[in-house]
């Protein structure tokens, strides 16, 4: 039995370790927007200084040079034996969300069992100090726990996803106001496109930067934007793009159709406002439940049950 737990001590310290390494490459791999190796050899250039391939590649963190690279073979051999619907369905979130972290979907399908292995190995080595349960409550709070944490990305991807499509219906309104005053001050709608991508730096004004990036790669405007619309994956964002697109093709003057787009976008706006409002009360009973109501109980009830503690004693 002793035996046992060692091994599986072990086995999970082994785990948590490279989830650890797992976790910080990306995080470092998120931050650097750039190939790293290209900017190291313009920094040794500048400085007028012959180093070799292998020298820039040692210079790179170990998380780039080896957790990383594990990370990505293990990927690239989970999605042989995954069906091809659930890797372009993971691809397809990882897109919503803005693919955080610059992650692929067969490394973020291996995240799962990563965090898994992470969940389950604190809880673990937290159980084996305590002994208030006994080994098969232990066991199956340690199972709850590596089920939790293999559904921990899928939570996770979910949140990012909500959180981008709000900050987008946010700043529909204001940036369709902008499009439109730049379009009735002679601008065309690429160059309009280019201003609000300059001047704001928010998920929407990404989104169009992408847009005129793609433009000018050679991809036709309707395309470019029907694809936009798919990766933000808002019903407001379609209608605005199928907007755009007719008037394009019938020859509808854009800046109308662009204030007439801004006068709806900021209606929708409003009505989702007083949707979101109308939950909070509901959204406000569980929490008032749990720990309002009790503390209030205590304040009212504690005084009234000492005085009737004290008068029963005086009356037995």
């Amino acid at each position: 039995m002793v035996t046992t737990i060692i091994i599986l001590v072990v086995i999970i310290g082994v785990l948590t370790t490279a989830a650890i390494l797992v976790v910080t490459g990306i995080r470092k791999s998120k931050s650097q927007e750039s190939d790293p190796l290209a900017e190291r050899l313009a920094e040794y250039s500048q400085r007028g200084e012959t180093v070799t391939l292998e020298e820039l590649e040692l210079a790179q963190p170990f998380s780039e040079r080896v957790v990383m690279p594990i990370i990505r073979r293990l990927g690239e051999m989970s999605s042989r034996f995954t069906p091809q619907h659930v890797v372009e369905q993971t691809r397809v979130r990882l897109e919503l969300a803005g693919n955080p972290g610059r992650i692929d979907a067969s490394t973020f399908m291996v995240l799962h069992f990563v965090s898994a292995g992470v969940f389950g190995g604190l809880v673990f080595l937290i159980s084996l100090f305590s002994q208030t349960f006994t080994l098969p409550i232990k066991l199956a709070i340690v199972l709850g726990f590596i089920i939790l944490g293999y559904f921990f990305p899928d939570l996770w991807i979910r949140s990012k996803i909500n959180s981008r499509q709000k900050a987008v219906r946010r700043a529909m309104p204001d940036a369709l106001d902008l499009l439109t005053i730049c379009v009735e001050a002679g601008l065309g709608f690429d160059a309009a496109m280019s201003k609000v991508n300059e001047k704001w730096d928010n998920e929407l004004s990404m989104a169009f930067g992408r847009v005129i990036r793609e433009i000018q790669l050679g991809k036709l405007r309707r395309d470019a934007l029907r694809d936009m619309s798919d990766r933000l994956g808002l019903a407001e964002m379609t209608s605005f793009v199928a907007a755009i697109i007719q008037s394009e093709m019938l020859g509808v003057s854009m800046a109308r159709v662009l204030r007439i787009q801004s006068d709806q976008m900021r209606l929708k706006r409003r009505q989702h406002a007083e949707e979101e409002a109308h939950k909070a009360p509901i959204k406000m009973i569980f929490p008032m439940g749990l720990f309002i109501f009790p503390a209030l109980m205590i304040v009212l009830l504690t005084p009234a049950g000492l005085r009737l503690y004290g008068s029963l004693k005086y009356i037995i």
